[in-house]
């Protein structure tokens, strides 16, 4: 701030002093003159500086000061990421260019940490509008600068106002100029332009506090920007809102375009389930329980990243390569039950691929991976890569040894038991389902494993394992098999552990129940050497692995993982302050999981979406994952641990590994995925035991008690009164809870999602769906010598048709896809966790432990003695392998449920 010295002959010099501060080294256009020193404001000192002038000429400079104290000069350094189709995003000015222009882009507002110590109220905020300083492609930064009075104490919390018509995402705010050095605040966030909403954005420090204490100067500002995110559960929800609330699913049909495709309403007595995030549209015109559908659907601001994240990413590409080339497929397969006429037409999808009829949008552009543009041709081409299985071994689908594998180290790892009781039987009501027995007999079973040892002894040595859909799926096969196109069974498939520690395939009973007239049916099909037998136990097959294929979707992957993690999600931005240390812990791993939910609800799992379409319960599909969500789903049992010991596949034991004793000592995902368990909860451990001194710091954490009991009691409140719910009381309890989130949200969804192209993209190893019945089930004489005198044919008639494979073919080649910005468990540190030396030691430990684990993994592939992830045509099992390159690579864990 200078003062000009004006001379004048025969006078005294006066002095121009500007009335207020320059802006932005700008002169104000208001002036004072004061003719002598002694009539200055005393907030003025004088300073006489020489400047080698002409004639000596003496200037004076005007320092600033505070009358009381001094001042520390603090630069506030905003970044923000420039936008795909935003701010920034063109070369042209508009009306937020000439606002960055007049420097009244961003007010920002310094907040004190402490209260005034005389009045015990918040102390006045400092503020000043920022300026833009730097623009590129990739960055855009803002400049605020102010002058912080010495009592004015720590900064607590920051304060911004977004003053163009557009919002935009900031990434960090850094302030700098404080003796202690730069104080960060990371943001990663929308911020919404003023005319849109004028309350202002708050952000917080990185340094995490709990609750009680937190600075007295933010309290208030802590539990607002709460009871913000809470909102009042009124009205439609908008664009730009960041506002999270709960409802039901009642927005998968869509009863106002056709009754036909009308849908119960997913969560409540009738049909429990967890719940969803709340949009506030209107209700269907023609079902007032239902949401009616929209071509978007909301999800707070914050949770969205398609328009931040590259282009390439993988939730962008899903949903609009999937409206470009549905409607291509509909019109090169103008029948959509048309089945693949022999087997070369399915290798032709991996060879020559099919030309796509011309369309609107290039689908090349969209899906470069599958759709390849023929310039000499003019025309898209579908042409799939060979999944890894196949690249290996093309017949590796026929192999019997290939089925039990997969039950381990597959792409549906979490399904098979130890058989515990004999014989087998239906707890169904034998008055509607018929006889409860298992026709799969002793006799059968020691015909199978030849005299090797009696069953009762087989079970005693844990030899026997199943897969069992029979009770799940038996009640629905009366109403599936009323849908064209489709059929449906009950079905149990038993297997025998070898001494090489693989598993066997004994029998497979398939049974449906007694309708139209019709006693219950039930035929046990094993493997055999005569061709009618080996052609009837390969259709059987179909139908299991139809069956674990949209158990696997709708349930391990679907249920387990992107749904029950939602109420997680919604409750921790409810109740746990960003400041919370558990809020910071579990970030990572929720986010961008709340789009691709709402994906899922647009295009996949709603009505006469892709899930009903091609998955064998159809119509009934989503109800099926509310069935199990009733009669199976528990938290306790999303613990690896405990879900391993619930289905017989381990036993406590100190002296082993991670206290337990694999019932199957080559169990890949159970090796893998016991060592990252245990990483996580040592990391885990010692970052709460750093913020959490005993029990009772974790019983007083108000907020941390108000998630836990969200969770339980609104989120999952289905299952409220269950008595398995863990307590939360120690720091051993949220250890375990945490835990238990991190492992559903990275090393379970990595388990079942990003293999999925691999296993099944050659879809003849995993069917969606069985479209005939078996037949030895009532056949007419003309199937039945088509059968014999055809069999191929008649598999591929049960296979998906056309249509089906090739949807559901791209649609598993989009969710194999790693992401060229993968966030990968381990790689990188939260800015917050860097705050405190401990926790951050305690990260680069954990880090150190997954790079073991890599090596570890590739030791285990490389076994020999390791049968299920080893040998001639073996895909190696790394889908728990913590990082990978980007593409469909088979492995991978990324913190969160992000496709």
């Amino acid at each position: 701030m200078q003062m000009q010295q004006i001379h004048a002959s025969n006078s005294s010099p006066s002095y121009l002093i500007p009335h207020t501060p320059s802006v932005r080294g700008i002169p104000h256009p208001s002036f004072q003159l004061w003719s002598r020193p002694s009539s200055f404001p005393t907030q003025w000192k004088l300073k006489r500086v020489s400047h080698g002038c002409r004639n000596d000429v003496t200037k004076i400079k005007a320092v600033a000061v505070n009358k009381t104290e001094t001042a520390v000069k603090v630069k506030a350094i905003v970044s923000v990421q420039p936008t795909i189709g935003g701010i920034f995003s063109s070369l042209a000015i508009d009306a937020d260019d000439l606002t960055d222009l007049l420097g009244k882009s961003l007010l920002v507002e310094l907040v004190s940490a402490e209260l005034d110590p005389k009045t015990k109220l918040e102390k006045k905020t400092i503020k000043d509008f920022a300026h833009r300083t730097f623009r590129s492609t990739k960055e855009v930064r803002y400049l605020a600068e102010f002058e912080v009075p010495e009592d004015f104490g720590e900064v607590g919390a920051i304060l911004v106002e977004n003053e163009h018509r557009r919002e935009m995402f900031v990434k960090e705010i850094v302030l700098d100029g404080f003796e202690l050095g730069p104080i960060r605040f990371t943001c990663e966030s929308w911020l919404h332009p003023k005319h849109e909403n004028p309350v202002k954005r708050v952000f917080f420090p990185d340094k995490s506090y709990l609750p009680s204490e937190t600075p007295e100067g933010v309290k208030r500002l802590r539990e607002e920007e709460l009871q913000h995110l809470r909102g009042n559960g009124q009205g439609q929800r908008k664009k730009f809102d960041r506002i999270y609330d709960y409802d039901v699913y009642n927005d998968l049909g869509d009863p106002d375009r056709d009754p036909d495709l009308a849908r119960p309403v997913l969560g409540g007595p009738e049909h429990p389930y967890p719940r969803r995030c709340r949009t506030g549209r209107p209700r269907s015109l023609k079902d007032p329980l239902s949401e009616e559908r929209s071509s978007t659907v909301y999800v707070p601001r914050d949770e969205c990243f398609s328009e931040v994240k590259q282009l390439t990413f993988n939730t962008k590409t899903l949903a609009s390569g999937l409206q470009a080339l549905v409607p291509a497929l509909t019109a090169l397969i103008t029948d959509k039950e048309q089945p693949f006429h022999v087997f070369s037409d399915i290798d032709s999808l991996f060879d020559e691929g099919v030309s796509l009829p011309p369309g609107e949008v290039k689908i090349s552009t969209l899906l470069p991976r599958i759709v390849s543009f023929i310039k000499e041709k003019g025309e898209d081409i579908l042409r799939f890569e060979p999944p890894a299985t196949m690249d290996k071994d093309r017949f590796f689908w026929l192999r019997d040894e290939e089925f039990g594998r997969q039950t381990l180290a597959g792409l549906n790892p979490c399904c098979i038991k130890l058989v515990t009781e004999w014989p087998l039987k239906s707890k169904l009501d034998p008055e509607i389902y018929g006889p409860a027995e298992s026709a799969i007999t002793t006799e059968l079973v020691e015909q199978e494993i030849k005299g090797y040892l009696p069953v009762e002894e087989a079970i005693k040595q844990k030899k026997l394992f199943i897969l069992d859909y029979h009770d799940l799926l038996l009640p629905l096969v009366e109403e599936v098999r009323k849908i064209d196109g489709t059929t449906l069974y009950g079905s149990r498939a038993l297997f025998f552990l070898t001494g090489s520690g693989t598993l066997r395939p004994l029998a497979i009973e398939l049974t449906r129940p007694p309708m139209d007239g019709k006693p219950q049916w039930k035929k046990v099909f094993k493997p055999t050497w005569h061709s009618t037998g080996v052609w009837l136990w390969r259709l059987a097959k179909i139908h299991v692995l139809a069956h674990d294929t949209g158990y696997h979707q709708l349930i391990s992957h679907w249920l387990r993982t992107h749904c029950a993690t939602e109420p997680y999600i919604i409750a921790a931005n409810r109740q746990l302050s960003e400041m919370h240390p558990i809020y910071r812990l579990l970030r990572p791993h929720f986010r961008y999981t709340m789009e691709i939910n709402a994906l899922a609800r647009e295009a996949l799992i709603n009505s006469d979406g892709i899930i009903e379409r091609c998955f064998t319960p159809m119509k009934h599909s989503i109800l099926l994952s509310s069935i199990v969500y009733d009669q199976e789903w528990q938290f306790d049992l999303q613990s690896l641990p405990k879900d391993l010991i619930h289905r017989g596949l381990a036993v406590e034991d100190p002296t082993a590994p991670h206290g337990l004793k694999l019932t199957i000592q080559d169990y890949p995902y159970a090796n893998d995925g016991l060592d990252l368990w245990a990483a996580f909860k040592t990391w885990f451990t010692e970052y709460i035991d750093h913020y959490y001194a005993d029990s009772n710091a974790i019983q007083s954490d108000t907020e941390l008690q108000a998630w836990w009991e969200e969770v339980r009691t609104v989120g999952h409140g289905d299952k409220k009164d269950e008595p398995w719910w863990p307590v939360l009381k120690t720091k051993e309890d949220l250890v375990e809870i945490v835990t238990t989130i991190a492992w559903t949200t990275s090393g379970h969804h990595a388990a079942v999602n990003f293999g999925q192209f691999s296993f099944a993209g050659y879809f003849p190893n995993r069917p969606t769906i069985a479209r005939t019945n078996m037949p030895t089930e009532d056949p007419s004489d003309p199937e039945w010598e088509l059968f014999l005198k055809k069999p191929e044919v008649t598999m591929l008639k049960c296979f998906p048709s056309q249509f089906q494979a090739t949807t559901v073919m791209t649609v598993l080649d989009i969710l194999s896809n790693h992401s060229p910005d993968e966030e990968y468990i381990g790689a990188a540190v939260e800015p917050a966790w860097e705050q405190e030396p401990r926790v951050k030691a305690a990260f680069e430990k954990f880090k150190g432990r997954l790079i073991e684990l890599e090596g570890e993994i590739d030791s285990r592939n490389a076994d020999e003695m390791m049968r299920n992830r080893n040998g001639a045509g073996v895909v190696p099992y790394e889908l728990l392998k913590p990082t990978s390159e980007a593409g469909v690579t088979g492995k991978g864990v990324p913190y969160s449920i992000s496709i």
